[in-house]
């Protein structure tokens, strides 16, 4: 009786199997992208600030706003029901803010870092405080969206904010071995070659721009049919395989004048690896931030690799607290894998509770 009740079993596991597959692959519909609900409070050149509605209609505690990073959707804090840090932050009660720049176009292409650093994010930020009763406000970014929350918390210390948590920022850029071919070539050339490409394209086009975060898990890439295959029976894996294909593919092109601030000024001059940086208008000095900050590296991102991330642990010498932490994942995988509730999204909830109210 018990060899024809797994018999049963099995055939259902097998039928389940199939079914997954197919709705990942002809259907589409394996992933739960429905977005956490929202209202724009506030919309301005590149930048639009949702307040996302709290869960049971109240929420408690200083606000927190999402910073994405260039080239990226906002929905990479909201990928899909379940591996979203903005649902968990709103789920926790948080006060939940995030800032979308939206398209970018060829017309953009004059537009530099400075823009989201003097006028996007402070404009942001004093949105979000007057929305919460004029609260301050924690930030967090991924990827370049916290090096921008860094570098605007260190040039505007009247702005209202409490905190930076950053996830795979990087700071020392000579740190990281996929960075160093860049760099020599770089070196040989004076950046001649590179800089004149972006200046005639305008930009990183988004299709580049996807196909580089690609890049930085081609092994995984590589083997996707075989890993598919394996998984073929694990609805979640293949739920998180498409959200993440999903905003792959849909990545936004790099305005011109920023990308060629983030090759010559962060790439080849390196100059986040002495905590200072030269704007058009000011130098800003990260030995200006004086408020608790967070950085997060992926275990296994090769874009940002620990050494990167954590060598702002050296800038912050006026900063009250400078938190390092390690979290499984590489360089999405540790912003909203599907481990991210338990270790980055933890480091995040402690980091916000200990700061005092």
């Amino acid at each position: 009786m018990s060899s024809l009740s797994e018999h049963r079993k099995s055939l259902e596991q097998r039928r389940r199997a199939v079914a997954n597959v197919y709705d990942f692959l002809v259907k589409g519909g394996v992933a739960d992208t429905t977005r956490t609900p929202s209202e724009v409070i506030d919309e301005g050149h590149k930048r639009t600030v949702h307040r996302y509605l709290p869960a049971d209609g109240s929420a408690h505690g200083d606000p927190v706003l999402l910073v994405p990073p260039l080239g990226s959707q906002a929905s990479c804090f909201d990928l899909r029901r379940g591996c979203s840090l903005a649902e968990h932050l709103v789920a926790g009660g948080r006060p939940t803010y995030l800032v979308d720049y939206g398209e970018i176009a060829l017309s953009d292409r004059d537009l530099g870092i400075e823009h989201w650093v003097s006028d996007v994010l402070p404009s942001a930020i004093t949105t979000v405080s007057q929305d919460a009763g004029g609260a301050p406000v924690h930030l967090i970014g991924w990827c370049m969206g916290g090096l921008i929350s860094i570098l605007t918390t260190a040039a505007y210390d009247e702005l209202p904010i409490k905190s930076v948590a950053m996830i795979a920022s990087p700071f020392d850029l000579s740190k990281s071995p996929m960075m160093a071919p860049l760099r020599a070539a770089g070196k040989v050339t004076g950046g001649r070659i590179v800089g004149t490409g972006l200046k005639l394209l305008g930009g990183v086009p988004s299709q580049i721009v996807g196909t580089t975060f690609k890049a930085t898990s081609l092994t995984t890439y590589l083997k996707k049919p075989i890993t598919l295959l394996k998984h073929h029976d694990d609805p979640e894996f293949l739920a998180q395989v498409e959200a993440v294909d999903g905003l792959m593919n849909s990545m936004l092109t790099y305005p011109g004048r920023a990308t060629l601030q983030v090759y010559q000024q962060l790439l080849m001059q390196n100059e986040l690896a002495n905590g200072k940086i030269q704007g058009p208008n000011k130098l800003v000095d990260l030995a200006d931030v004086r408020v608790p900050v967070m950085n997060v590296a992926g275990k296994t991102d090769v874009l940002v690799p620990v050494a990167v991330a954590h060598h702002v642990g050296e800038l912050l010498p006026n900063a009250p607290e400078v938190r390092l932490e390690i979290a499984s994942g590489g360089h999405l995988g540790v912003l909203t894998g599907r481990s991210a509730a338990t270790t980055t999204w933890a480091m995040i909830d402690d980091f916000l509770d200990k700061q005092p109210a």
